[in-house]
């Protein structure tokens, strides 16, 4: 097979999937051709305008308008906005000749085999020759598509099933046609994973494919469930929240902001199209949820669903709920369950499984309904739409957001013990799974030599789970190749001569016993490797500071050994810059506050592309106290060398921390000065994070890595600079825009971030800004303001501003 690459890609269709895709593409670096239909009416403004059909504003009206609106859409579709230039738009007539000049042609049109048919026959008097030509069609058939089309659009054609929103949802289903080439597959399986950083699954070209059958199966499981137990909606979305894994929208929540209309048009498809399914009258829609659909209820997208949002007359808004008996809205419920009170001690999501399916309560008896239900619907799913279980977790994880799949979950409970349920509930599960116990195999996964095995049912054995070569699972060597560990950090033997710190701590939170491992990590290194990463798998890389800790220490007014501790922290901060060997940062989701001070002060950051980084102190009212400030303070006078506007170069990256700014992507932290250019890399595949992290290492040490010495050439700005910041915080303060707290923070980094009170520009060493950072962050967390915003922070999870 001859190398293909892709340059350019044209997407045929503009709707929100379509400009999602295009967005996508360009995220990662793509010339994006982007095509829809022509308007056959002006509109209004158009009139008024004076302009005609003919007009190229008015032929590319709709392409302009759909992508426009994309890309003011929240959560964005694009790592950063002038990614969007990589983007051009056109029309299906004027412009159709073009998708000769791309490398893949990705039709995503209005979901109707007769409109997709005559497309796809437009494209093909078009296409170059070997030209990949794909549908994005969430349930059509596609063996119908390609009837009638060329023997090469036939042979590079197939499905691939991006899910919505296309940068956020990482499944990439590839659903072969009648005659699509190996080699096409086999391209797409690796280019979905390498460059568009998504869990790619081939598919079997059945009704829904994988993701939507099993995740409508799911819902409309749910649906009837709900009802026959007498349950809450309140209830449901609790049960079936992050207590499980899943997203905090849970069920209903999640049904209103994709569209009831959407579910029940999948829902309506299974049930045409899937007679034999032993599920067939699941996917039948219960009356309540017709109801809604008669009234037009179909969540966010129609202004109610299950939930419904109204103002009150003093301009606050409640959020109501739909009761299911009377179908009228009242206010919310709380939900309560013993059950789960049962799980509040145990952090791994895995670990709770058996704990829920033994409640005695309700959520209980819900459980061990719903597992049994789904794990006997997935295990008679094989082999009609896949012929691998884990290709059906790997689509339920990547294209529902769910922490684990249906098997990894039965695995948890126990693969008899789950039997065990689902007869109890009237249930059988497919006779593979009695061969397998028969076999030998005990669960369906297994580890082996760091690397993840799997039953597969035609050879009756454990077969490694391809791919699995470009990652480092750390959930699978944690055991086998740990150096040491304490309460909060484990250290890994990446091999190679690095090692791995990862954090262990609640949501990833750097305490005494982080720091003391960091510390342990790079000792270790330094005597007995040749480089160490600091990063971790969970949702987040870390929130930051343990600011429990410090509230405790301040509130009892233990000034010396909070001191200490904050001295403790920057020291360690940069020891991960002044060591003998190179150090990493693989920072991916929020990486806030001493989070992003960490990353900073590494050698190299080797970051995911959802990666949420900012210096967010000011919302605990505080600086950032770890380093942060003297570190921006030393980039901003890095950058004095290349401008001349010393001043507002300054007042920039002092205006970063003042606003709490937090980066939407990885791509914006270069732009906060957070990230650098030239230095920092970002990686779309987050499970490549912690290999890729381990080559950049490997990489430095062969280059000879040379320990750095501390900087003495810092240029602070001294009255100069604290002049011009105390003047605008006083504006602020004057203008109602910041409140007399906020203005006393500010004022803080400002004297920090001018070098202190010098009368002329001085160049000064990294130690003098700690110490003087250090002094600023301790004198805050003296007064009653910041430890009520700590306080607030520590109950809420939100800031508070004072």
């Amino acid at each position: 097979m001859s190398k293909r690459i892709i340059n350019k890609v044209a997407v045929i269709g503009s709707g929100i999937m379509g400009s999602g895709i295009a967005c996508h593409f360009a995220n990662i670096g793509v010339e994006v051709l982007l095509l829809d239909i022509v308007p056959r009416e002006l509109t209004e403004a158009e009139k008024a305008k004076g302009l005609t059909l003919e007009h190229k504003m008015v032929r590319n009206r709709l392409v302009n308008d759909s992508l426009k609106a994309a890309l003011k859409s929240k959560p964005s579709p694009i790592y950063h906005q002038k990614f969007a230039s990589r983007i051009t738009t056109g029309n299906l007539e004027d412009d159709i000749a073009k998708v000769s000049e791309a490398d893949w042609i990705i039709e995503v049109v209005v979901e109707r085999l007769d409109i997709k048919k005559k497309v796809f026959e437009n494209l093909d008097k078009h296409r170059k020759e070997g030209t990949l030509i794909t549908s994005n069609t969430s349930g059509i058939p596609i063996q119908f598509m390609s009837e009638g089309r060329s023997e090469d659009f036939q042979k590079h054609f197939c499905g691939t099933h991006f899910f919505n929103p296309a940068r956020y949802l990482k499944l990439f289903e590839i659903i072969p046609g009648p005659k699509t080439s190996q080699d096409v597959l086999d391209f797409l399986n690796s280019y979905g994973e390498q460059y568009l950083g998504k869990t790619s699954v081939i598919a079997k070209d059945t009704p829904a494919f994988i993701g939507n059958r099993i995740g409508i199966f799911g819902i409309m499981s749910l649906f009837h469930q709900v009802k026959d137990m007498g349950l809450t909606i309140e209830e449901v979305d609790k049960l079936t929240g992050p207590v499980i894994g899943r997203p905090k929208s849970a069920t209903f929540r999640t049904v209103d902001v994709v569209g009831l209309d959407t579910l029940v048009h999948v829902a309506n498809g299974l049930y045409e199209n899937c007679p034999n399914d032993e599920a067939h009258d699941l996917f039948k829609l219960p009356g309540f949820i017709q109801t809604m659909m008669n009234n037009n209820w179909l969540g966010s997208k129609t202004g109610q669903g299950f939930y419904r949002k109204v103002k009150n007359n003093d301009g606050s808004s409640d959020i109501l709920s739909l009761d299911l008996d009377t179908l009228e809205y009242r206010a919310k419920k709380s939900a309560k369950f013993a059950t789960l009170e049962l799980t509040k001690t145990v952090d791994k999501v895995i670990n709770r499984f058996p704990i829920l399916v033994s409640g005695k309560d309700k959520a209980g008896e819900f459980y061990r309904k719903n597992f049994a239900a789904m794990f006997a619907y997935v295990s008679n799913r094989i082999p009609e739409i896949s012929d691998d279980l884990y290709k059906i977790d790997d689509a339920m994880k990547a294209g529902f957001g769910w922490e684990h799949g249906p098997f990894q979950i039965w695995d948890a409970i126990g693969v008899e013990k789950g039997i065990e349920i689902m007869k109890a509930e009237g249930y059988e599960p497919n006779a593979w799974v009695y061969e397998m116990l028969e076999s030998g195999s005990k669960s369906f996964y297994s580890v082996q030599n760091g690397a993840t095995y799997y039953y597969d049912i035609p050879s009756k054995k454990q077969t490694k789970i391809p791919g699995q070569d470009a990652f480092i699972i750390l959930d699978n060597i944690r055991k086998s190749k740990e150096v040491f560990k304490n309460s909060g950090v484990v250290i890994e033997d990446l091999g190679d001569g690095i090692l791995n710190c990862e954090f262990q701590s609640k949501m990833n939170t750097i305490g005494g016993d982080v720091l003391a491992g960091i510390n342990k990590a790079i000792d270790l290194a330094e005597k007995e490797f040749d480089g160490l990463v600091v990063g971790n798998q969970g949702a987040n890389f870390s929130v930051g500071a343990n600011i429990g800790m410090i509230f405790m220490m301040a509130v009892e007014q233990e000034y010396d050994e909070l001191n200490m501790a904050i001295k403790y922290f920057q020291d360690t901060m940069m020891r991960m810059r002044y060591s003998s060997i190179p150090t990493i940062s693989a920072p991916h989701g929020m990486t806030l506050g001493g989070g992003c001070e960490l990353s900073m002060h590494a050698d190299k950051v080797v970051a995911a592309a959802e990666t949420y980084i900012g210096l967010v102190e000011f919302g605990v009212g505080v600086i950032p106290g770890g380093g942060g400030s003297k570190e921006m303070t030393l980039r901003a006078s890095d950058t004095f060398r290349k401008n001349d506007v010393e001043l507002n170069v300054l007042q920039e990256y002092f205006l970063t921390i003042g606003m709490a700014k937090v980066s939407t992507s990885a791509y914006e932290a270069f732009d906060l000065g957070v990230l650098q250019k030239g230095k920092d890399v970002v990686v779309v595949n987050k499970d490549r994070q912690i290999a890729t992290a381990k080559a950049y290492a490997r990489l430095m040490a062969d280059q000879g890595y040379t320990k750095p010495i501390q900087r003495t050439d810092v240029k602070v700005l001294g009255k100069q600079a604290l002049g011009m910041f105390l003047v605008g915080t006083d504006s602020m303060e004057a203008g109602h825009y910041i409140s007399e707290h906020d203005k006393k923070i500010a004022n803080k980094l400002a004297y920090v971030m001018a070098g202190g009170d010098l009368s002329e520009a001085t160049l000064v060493s990294e130690q003098y800004l700690l110490d003087i950072e250090r002094e600023a962050f301790l004198s805050l967390c003296t007064e009653r303001k910041t430890l009520e915003r700590i306080q607030h922070m520590l109950k809420t999870g939100k800031p508070l501003r004072n």
